[in-house]
């Protein structure tokens, strides 16, 4: 009977326990998504939202919904009273029960916010870097200048990064006083989006030439690439050859459905060169991938990546 007595005793105080670390948990959970919006409202600017947000907000959000998986565990670890109260059997059975809801949450979680937010993220990401900027000194809305325009206000060090693509500028004017803002972005590249699954989760593991590419004959290249969510496996061969057909892209890019700028939302162009190496590119409209071909020069790119 005393350790029935004291078995309750226990559960009443375990129960209310629960009942605490629950409201800990959600007030957490609200803490850290209350500080991160704080934080991204009084980041500054556009340029200042996009990086805060491309940087903290799917770590952020992850921490959120883990707290809230804590929270999980805590409620349910309080439920059914009645029934725990017969054997501690059954309270084991609840601890077990609860691990696995508050464990269930977090990896829905972790898997929402590691393939499927990427996007919607990058869409918000977007619209950041894109929106028109207004000049603090006149109110003016300012114009963003094209690739071909901004290489007038950038140095030749800029210059050179965004030759060998591993950074990139916007140029925002203000037409009516020549006021300039220059934003720098990092240069990044984005997995291919699966066939199998649609997530944007499918990179190049491996590439191997089969015929080597000599001067007078094109040769092949397999690629192998991997689908990190679904595990995916896709092997493409690619035909090698010996110089880049800039006058074939250009002209896919100038006629056909990539004629109108807004049907594009993303041009990625991939080059490979005679010793297998590989670089991709992503382009937000076909003047930007148009100047890049007209440009592009694998040698200097090779040259300023070290």
């Amino acid at each position: 009977m005393e350790n029935k007595e004291a078995y309750i005793e226990f559960l009443n105080t375990w129960n209310d326990a629960m009942w605490y670390a629950f409201l800990a948990a959600l007030a957490v959970a609200a803490l850290i998504f209350i500080i991160y919006k704080i934080r991204y409202m009084s980041a500054g600017g556009y340029k200042e939202k996009f990086e805060f947000a491309s940087e903290k907000e799917i770590k952020a959000y992850l921490l959120v919904n883990y707290a809230i998986a804590a929270g999980i565990f805590f409620i349910a670890n309080s439920a059914k009273p009645q029934i725990v109260e017969i054997s501690y059997i059954w309270f084991i059975i609840r601890v077990f029960i609860s691990m696995c809801l508050g464990t269930l949450h977090a990896y829905v979680a972790f898997l929402i916010f590691k393939y499927y937010y990427p996007g919607p993220l990058d869409k918000k990401l977007k619209k950041l870097r894109y929106k028109p900027r207004i000049n603090p000194a006149t109110g003016n809305e300012m114009k963003l200048l094209s690739e071909a325009e901004e290489d007038a206000y950038l140095d030749e060090g800029m210059q050179a990064e965004e030759d060998a693509f591993s950074v990139d500028y916007d140029v925002w004017i203000d037409e009516a006083t020549g006021d300039t803002k220059i934003e720098k972005y990092k240069g990044h590249l984005s997995a291919l989006e699966c066939d199998r699954c649609g997530f944007q989760t499918l990179k190049l593991e491996k590439e191997e030439i089969i015929t080597p590419a000599t001067e007078d004959t094109a040769g092949e290249i397999q690629k192998e690439y991997k689908c990190s969510y679904c595990g995916r496996i896709k092997r493409k061969t690619m035909k090698l050859t010996t110089k880049l057909e800039k006058e074939d892209i250009l002209a896919a890019l100038s006629k056909g459905r990539l004629a109108g700028d807004n049907q594009i939302e993303l041009i990625r162009i991939e080059i490979q060169s005679m010793d297998g190496e590989t670089k991709s590119f992503e382009f937000q409209n076909r003047d930007e991938a148009k100047k890049f071909l007209e440009e592009f020069d694998f040698s200097k790119l090779r040259q300023t990546s070290y």
